[in-house]
């Protein structure tokens, strides 16, 4: 293995490197897109880092390059199994959830997966915090529970409409977070997030997120597959600043709170299409998607300090310096992408 893994540990002992170690994070899904950010993140700072991931999104070769790192350790576990996760939680001051499944068409197929992922993992996740004296847990909610909203910005206390399994099992989860704040006391800060992007987003799997297909036709020579009239905009954050909005919000005094957390503007596909650079071929626009996601961040500005600092510029930037990493994501065609997403049209289209 690239990393020292513990794939399934009875015993823990923990107590010389916790000495030796001031603060200890836990980082489920730290494996994969947003956690191995996050990882890094909290290595730099000094923390003693677990991952709990069980590699069906994450990928181990995300954290290759802090291999020989003292301070980490991955345990290939799935958090819908408590009694083999409860031991990693043990002596953590800090945990940071993600593990999640995070697809919409997937969702709508097979919706029993999404609720015990995201539902039932994250039940799992807050019993196991709630046995120890944490400090604070932060969980990765997502801007998708707004559905398609009335206002832009969108501020927290919008109406919450979500559209399909997968932004309705991470609002559940958002729930389960909250309400053991609010009745077992447990410190908790909620983020949700608008359209995350950059280095190490997932290459494999089913049609996604908007800049892995595209990364993938670039390197192949295809054109660029635009929704509708490519004019609908998508608040684009990059991946580090979503890390330093988890760190920030775990090492403030706030608790019991929800934050919207955006890059502070909006932006167009046409527009991502001309900083990619390459050809454009559109297919037809889908139901239940809005045609602007935009996060009003004043609430996260004025209580917590944070604000994004990569424009979108600079973001892509980073993420075509690193396209070699897209160059075995598969290759969405108009036809393979109308396969993919039939039910989408089938259930969300009536």
């Amino acid at each position: 293995m690239l990393i020292r893994y513990v794939v399934f540990v009875q015993e823990f002992d923990y107590g010389r490197v916790e000495m030796e170690v001031s603060m200890v994070s836990l980082v489920t899904g730290g494996c994969g897109f947003i956690g191995s950010h996050m990882v890094d993140r909290l290595l730099a700072e000094g923390h003693q880092v677990r991952v709990i991931d069980n590699w069906t999104t994450g990928r181990p070769a995300n954290l290759e390059h802090q291999k020989n790192h003292p301070n980490l350790t991955v345990h290939h576990m799935d958090i819908r199994n408590k009694e083999e996760i409860r031991p990693v939680f043990r002596g953590v001051d800090y945990i940071f959830h993600f593990a999640a499944l995070a697809d919409i068409v997937p969702s709508i197929q097979k919706p029993q997966e999404y609720y015990s992922s995201n539902v039932l993992g994250t039940f799992n996740v807050v019993e196991c915090a709630k046995e120890e004296k944490i400090k604070k847990l932060v969980y990765a909610a997502s801007s998708s529970c707004y559905g398609i909203p009335d206002e832009f910005p969108t501020k927290e206390t919008a109406e919450i409409r979500p559209q399909y399994p997968y932004a309705l099992t991470k609002r559940l989860g958002e729930e389960t977070v909250l309400h053991w704040g609010q009745v077992y006391g447990l410190p908790v800060v909620t983020l949700r997030l608008f359209n995350v992007y950059g280095t190490r987003s997932r290459t494999s799997g089913t049609y996604g997120a908007v800049f892995g297909v595209f990364l993938a036709q670039k390197l192949a020579g295809k054109p660029f597959t635009v929704v509708g009239d490519g004019n609908q905009t998508r608040d684009f954050t990059y991946v580090t600043d979503i890390a330093d909005a988890f760190y920030t919000a775990a090492m403030s005094d706030v608790v019991q709170d929800t934050f919207n957390v955006g890059s502070g503007g909006t932006y167009s596909v046409n527009r991502l299409c001309e900083l990619l650079g390459g050809e454009i071929t559109h297919i037809p626009k889908r139901p239940g998607e809005p045609d602007c996601t935009f996060a009003d961040t004043t609430r996260i500005e004025s209580r917590l300090g944070w604000k994004a600092k990569v424009s979108f510029e600079e973001g892509v930037r980073k993420v075509l310096d690193n396209i070699d990493y897209w160059r075995e994501a598969p290759v969405w065609t108009p036809d393979s992408i109308g396969e993919a997403t039939e039910d989408w049209f089938k259930y969300l289209g009536k």
